[in-house]
């Protein structure tokens, strides 16, 4: 009889002749892959009452942080349930149902836990590993990522996946300051896996943080394959590429890779529009002119004022809004994320701090009043980690806030905000640091 056992030995109630679909969409998921979408399609058309790939589904359309994606979870969600009423899941499809309805109720945490959970009672599921690894990423723990990859080490020799794991383990590596093994590791992880773009952008990663941008780029230069089959994930890796040759100062570059690359498509994802909108923001923290880039990504994030789904997703818009000198907009969404106080939810709660703390800085910041923009983001950035996302993705408020203390005069402060980023980056001074001391120590030399 076929195997209804997925790629890696999980047993699903999965109609046997879907199973090689299935394990498609696996590795779509993985690889982030463009088609995984598709492959997964076509498993609930085929076997609607498979329950677990309705819940991954489901899952899914949370992790993208918009506001109509929650009605299709929770449409998912009910498919689910349904299908698990027509045929009895195993306890770990169950889980995955279960987990969905946990994140519709407000609880990603909770859902990452009851993934984790059958991650340990399974360790070689990929599938409840990729999971819980992109739930924890969305709710900013990188000790949680890494504690889940390191705990299962141990038993994926042989894994057709992985070098999928590895990179999940370098990604969490670097996020965790263990930067010389989140190198070693993603780079073993890309030869096994060469497909394997969130792998290869761990490495990126390392080399942002390290401050090597020059050997970061020589990483990428002749691996674009290993991203080209990517869904919107490929737009980010170009990002990486754009924000080494921001740091060796080499604006054009960077701005060349914006147009072609990072905003090749006007899409409209958050983690688009965040590629865009920081991007920018650092260039014009640099003194670059920009054009009238920040025009299409304020028109999308206009339109997107009211999701207040994911703090990091509102910060984004906000940053595009500001930019766009969408003034009604911006006290729209700044309002709108003020009252989240009022709300139930971990997202909600988030949004409201550090989320709006943050934004009334941004506020004050381009309106000129640099002390004030100073005081407020100061009071944010401790709480910063919450709102998920990596460093290098929430560098661009380090930045902020660092360049409000510099222009409101607060130097012995900013200089101490560029100790505490070098500290977090091993020692290493990447170029914006350099031009910052150099900026603080014209500054010094004039007041004298």
């Amino acid at each position: 009889m076929p195997s209804t056992t997925d790629l890696s030995g999980m047993e699903t109630t999965l109609d046997p002749s879907m199973i090689g679909r299935w394990n498609d969409t696996i590795m779509g998921i993985l690889s982030h892959s463009a088609d995984a979408g598709v492959h997964m399609n076509a498993v609930i058309e085929g076997d609607p009452d498979f329950a677990l790939a309705q819940a991954i589904r489901g899952v899914s359309c949370l992790l993208l942080g918009r506001r109509e994606m929650v009605s299709v979870a929770q449409e998912a969600h009910a498919a689910a349930v349904a299908a698990a009423r027509r045929r009895m899941p195993t306890a770990r499809e169950m889980a995955f149902v279960d987990a969905l309805g946990y994140w519709l109720a407000g609880h990603p945490s909770k859902a990452g836990v009851l993934i984790q959970e059958q991650l340990d009672k399974h360790p070689t599921d990929a599938l409840a590993m990729k999971m819980v690894h992109a739930i924890l990423f969305v709710m900013g723990d990188p000790k949680g990522m890494r504690k889940s990859i390191e705990g299962v080490l141990g038993h994926w020799d042989g894994h057709q996946a992985h070098g999928y794991l590895m990179g999940c383990h370098a990604f969490s590596l670097e996020e965790t300051g263990d930067y010389a093994l989140a190198e070693k590791i993603g780079r073993k992880g890309v030869e096994l896996a060469p497909r394997d773009a969130w792998g290869l952008h761990a490495v990126a990663h390392v080399y942002d943080m390290t401050g090597r941008a020059d050997q970061g780029l020589k990483w990428l230069d002749g691996r674009e394959e290993s991203w080209a089959h990517c869904n919107n994930f490929r737009f980010h890796v170009w990002w990486h590429r754009a924000l080494m040759h921001l740091d060796m100062g080499e604006y054009d570059a960077a701005l060349d890779l914006y147009d072609r690359e990072v905003r090749a498509e006007q899409t409209d994802d958050y983690r688009d529009i965040s590629n865009g909108a920081s991007m920018l923001s650092r260039l014009e923290i640099e003194g670059v002119d920009v054009g009238n880039r920040w025009e299409e990504l304020a028109d999308i994030s206009e339109r997107r004022s009211n999701d207040g789904v994911l703090a990091f997703a509102d910060l984004h818009y906000l940053l595009a809004l500001i930019g766009g000198e969408r003034e009604t907009a911006v006290k729209t969404l700044v309002g709108n994320m003020a009252k989240a106080r009022n709300e139930d939810g971990e997202a909600s709660k988030i949004i409201h701090h550090p989320g709006h703390d943050v934004a009334l800085g941004l506020q004050e910041f381009a309106s000129g009043n640099f002390p004030a923009a100073w005081i407020q983001l100061r009071e944010a950035r401790g709480g910063l980690q919450a709102i998920g996302g990596s460093h290098a993705q929430r560098d661009v408020f380090q930045r902020i806030t660092i360049e409000a203390a510099i222009r409101g005069g607060y130097l012995d402060a900013a200089q101490m905000l560029l100790d505490e980023r070098t500290t977090q980056r091993g020692g290493y001074v990447d170029g914006y640091t350099m031009r910052r001391l150099d900026l603080i120590a014209s500054a010094r030399g004039q007041a004298v």
